[in-house]
């Protein structure tokens, strides 16, 4: 069996302090095939004393520096870097559990557009990630997928990567859009492989709570995609046509269940009167 390279894209800006426990996870997999491509994203701590001391350790590891320009744009230059066939991008407060990279090259010849895991929260919060099964109807509507999965890095190459448009965030969500469709295959492993780490304060937090920004960013996103969404859902007046039938059933349903509130409410006495007239 062939053992393709998996490259690992650690994008980082001013995190040493969980880089150590990123890129230990990285060299705890039991996959040994793969290189770890850290990227510097302008950090102004002391993130690039943390990483010399890991390209020192062991050559797999590989160290860039650039502009500060955000993940997407970080995460570009290490892919289009990576000597691998299988990408896995891994943001520098993340990690990832020993055996997902070996779990996931059991399935590497079986089609797969993208293979991701069960997750879990750490941190602040310690707890199971519950995020709904995909398909791809949900994924339109909702990112369940998180950003750490592997795919290909000839399918990257054919999305024209992750969009620096995105400047507010969204970006994975984005990208899966841009790399999925209702003939690609998913498959997700049965092993909690990933670890999303929770802060008080955190780009996810900021951006989530600003609905400005969010706005902007899923307006993009439809925008951008809006071939896929109109395929998938209809055009604008198909939509406003089955919201406008959906409310109508609904009101005549609550319309219905007042009737049956009221006779439900009624006293004996007037049941009785009632059967007797009618």
């Amino acid at each position: 069996m062939l053992y393709p390279v998996v490259s690992i894209i650690v994008p980082c800006y001013n995190q040493a302090q969980y880089l150590n426990e990123c890129l230990q996870s990285v060299m705890d997999q039991t996959y040994q095939n793969w290189e770890c491509i850290i990227i510097n994203d302008g950090s102004s701590d002391n993130t690039e004393q943390t990483i010399k001391k890991w390209i020192d350790t062991d050559s797999r590891f590989r160290y860039f520096r650039k502009e500060n320009g955000g993940v997407a744009s970080a995460r570009n230059m290490g892919i289009e870097k990576a000597k691998g066939k299988w990408i896995l991008p891994l943001d520098g407060d993340d990690k990832i559990a020993g055996q997902y990279l070996e779990l996931a090259a059991e399935k590497f010849n079986e089609n797969y557009t993208l293979i991701y895991c069960e997750s879990e929260f750490f941190g602040t919060v310690s707890e199971k990630w519950n995020l709904p099964e995909y398909s791809f109807r949900e994924i339109l509507f909702n990112n369940v997928i998180f950003c750490s999965a592997l795919f290909k890095k000839a399918d990257f190459t054919d999305t024209g990567g992750y969009d620096k448009n995105l400047y507010y965030g969204l970006e994975d969500w984005d990208f899966w859009i841009s790399l999925l469709g209702p003939d690609k295959k998913v498959y997700k492993l049965d092993y909690t492989g990933f670890y999303y780490r929770r802060k008080d304060e955190s780009r996810d937090t900021a951006i989530n709570a600003d609905k400005e920004k969010i706005n902007y960013s899923e307006n993009y996103i439809y925008k951008k995609h809006f071939e896929k969404y109109t395929k998938e859902f209809g055009n604008f007046f198909e939509i406003q046509r089955k919201i406008l039938t959906l409310e109508y059933e609904q009101m005549r349903l609550m319309q219905n269940n007042r009737r049956l509130n009221d006779l439900a409410n009624e006293s004996i006495v007037v049941k009785i009167k009632r059967k007797l007239f009618k």
